[in-house]
């Protein structure tokens, strides 16, 4: 196995509109997470996953770029981002950007231009169609909105948007497209940044002449035809001619973000010798509890469905490496959807073993801002109190089709909005995230879920991360050791072990809210626990122990 300083460091995600306001105008800026440079240094992190900071209309937070080449106005300037590297830098934790280049916004100059006229030289930067039988050249349906199709008066044609009509996606089958984005990568690249995590990367190659999609229609006819824009043939091509012009010569992390993608698939992009990549971000465990409704129709899971999940991405990136994470910025929060929140002691304890579950498997950890300290799902008291154009675009289309109630309760439960209510830093007024009115609200729960009271406390959530990951740190054994399931088929517990030079890890998590009787296994001494007086052989509810030998 090749040695990398991405396979040995814990990797913290930031939401950086939420993260901290320093000026008061209700929004996260990059001189916020300076100001917590030292807080993400003592927890142990290595390594940022920053999302989007480029200059932004902000349609879809962010993720719809007016200037890759500029910071957004809210968030501050190029001087804030070349402190925020630096500092960064100085304590050794290295910067990944979030590259967004399946799309553009509407607003960025290439678009712009686009639009104008069909001979237009920057008119084949997207996808453009004529009209079919009096509609949408085909059925694809948006991520966002019933159609990936929208039509321009200008021209009289459509443009192809997989996410937002403000998302035109970018034609990568154009190779000055292709240049341009080359380019503007080596220019961050040589800014000094460590690498990209690249935002729906797997979607940039479309099926020669854009067939319609097979898969079950929307309410309004069209259908996400994944099998026509995900993880095609000429994607694997684009990024290998990425990686020679960008990647080549450099020490730096090539970050996927592939949706649509089986553990199968992942083994061809991840292969070390072969793949495309360093790492990807899969969305199996992200699905496991979707219904057959879809996201906002959650339905149950099994713990037999998350150890065939987690088994099947071990055994694929056996000659490659994974992720390791449960939540980010489009993810409700894990301990109100993977633990149990009915109770404080059981919302610590379980926030507590489910950092133990994953972050102490083969992989890479990113530990998405909040879930050290055991942030939970907001109970939004209205359709108004929430920001996120899919969920928001999800209740309109439910208005149409009469299942408003069952949507509503499917954001409740799995809305991205809940990992993106501010940080919650301190009992001070909105969490000591801002001094103005927050772009979005605050959990009320902020009073006693906050940074500054659980680093106070030797038996918060956050403290038990900081010893978790500066064990993980310390050992080459939980960094590159193989992994060996134990009790496969067992209900309620979920057991593996690190191994590596004669040296075993013995991981033991019950992820039930029942005691559970533990079996016979190889046990060793205990060196972290988040239950103060364990039982030898019972488990408590969502007990976790680590043992070594």
């Amino acid at each position: 196995m090749k040695q990398a300083w991405w396979k040995e460091r814990v990797f913290y995600q930031i939401y950086p509109r939420s993260f901290l306001d320093t000026n008061g105008d209700g929004i996260g800026d990059l001189r916020g997470i300076i100001e917590k440079l030292d807080y993400l240094k003592t927890l142990g992190i290595g390594g940022i996953w920053l999302c989007p900071v480029y200059d932004s209309p902000n349609d879809d937070n962010g993720y719809d770029i007016r200037d890759y080449e500029n910071i957004m106005s809210e968030f501050g300037t190029m001087t804030d981002f070349d402190a925020l590297l630096e500092g960064l830098h100085a304590r050794d934790i290295k910067l990944v950007m979030d590259l967004v280049v399946n799309h553009s916004s509407d607003e960025h100059a290439w678009f712009t231009e686009s639009r104008k006229a069909k001979d237009n030289p920057y008119r084949d930067y997207y996808i453009w169609r004529d009209g079919k039988d009096g509609g949408t050249p085909n059925n694809w349906a948006s991520f966002f909105a019933p159609s990936a199709w929208k039509l321009d008066e200008t021209t009289g044609q459509y443009y192809l948007h997989l996410f937002s009509e403000k998302q035109p996606d970018l034609n990568w089958e154009n190779p000055r497209v292709r240049s341009e984005i080359h380019a503007m990568v080596n220019r961050w690249f040589d800014r000094g940044v460590d690498g990209f995590r690249m935002d729906v990367i797997n979607c940039i190659a479309k099926d020669a002449g854009l067939p319609d999609g097979a898969g079950r229609p929307n309410a309004a006819g069209y259908t996400l035809a994944v099998e026509r824009f995900a993880n095609r043939p000429k994607f694997f091509d684009y990024i290998r001619e990425l990686k020679e012009n960008c990647y080549a010569g450099r020490d730096c992390l090539c970050l996927a973000e592939a949706p649509f993608t089986s553990p199968e698939e992942g083994t061809k992009m991840l292969d070390e010798d072969t793949g495309i990549f360093d790492l990807n971000f899969p969305f199996d465990l992200m699905e496991i509890d979707d219904g057959p409704g879809g996201k906002y129709d959650p339905g149950s899971w099994t713990l037999q469905q998350f150890k065939q999940i987690v088994s099947r991405w071990q055994v694929a990136t056996e000659h490659g490496w994974g992720s390791l994470f449960w939540s980010n910025h489009d993810q409700a929060r894990a301990v109100s959807r993977f633990g149990c929140t009915s109770s404080e002691e059981l919302r610590i304890r379980s926030a507590k073993m489910l950092a133990v579950a994953m972050y102490l498997l083969r992989g890479t950890p990113f530990v998405y801002q909040g879930e050290e300290l055991g942030m939970t799902n907001t109970r939004f008291p209205n359709e108004s109190t929430i920001r996120d154009i899919e969920g928001i675009n999800a209740l309109n289309e439910a208005r149409a089709t009469g299942r408003i109630e069952t949507t509503w309760k499917g954001i409740l439960h799995k809305g991205r909005d809940h990992a993106r209510t501010p940080m919650q830093w301190s009992t001070a007024p909105n969490a000591g995230f801002t001094t103005g009115e927050p772009w979005i609200m605050v959990n009320p729960n902020y009073v006693s879920i906050n940074a500054e009271t659980e680093q106070g406390d030797a038996n918060s959530v956050l403290k038990f991360y900081q010893t978790l990951i500066g064990l993980r740190n310390s050992s080459r054994t939980l960094q590159y050791g193989d992994y060996r399931p134990l009790l496969i088929e067992h209900e309620e517990l979920f057991v593996y072990q690190r191994v590596m030079n004669g040296e075993t890890y013995t991981i033991v998590c019950n992820m039930s809210g029942e005691n559970v009787a533990l079996p016979e296994i190889p046990m060793g001494s205990v060196i972290l626990s988040n239950v103060t007086q364990s039982i030898e052989r019972t488990m408590a509810p969502y007990e976790a122990r680590v043992m070594c030998c």
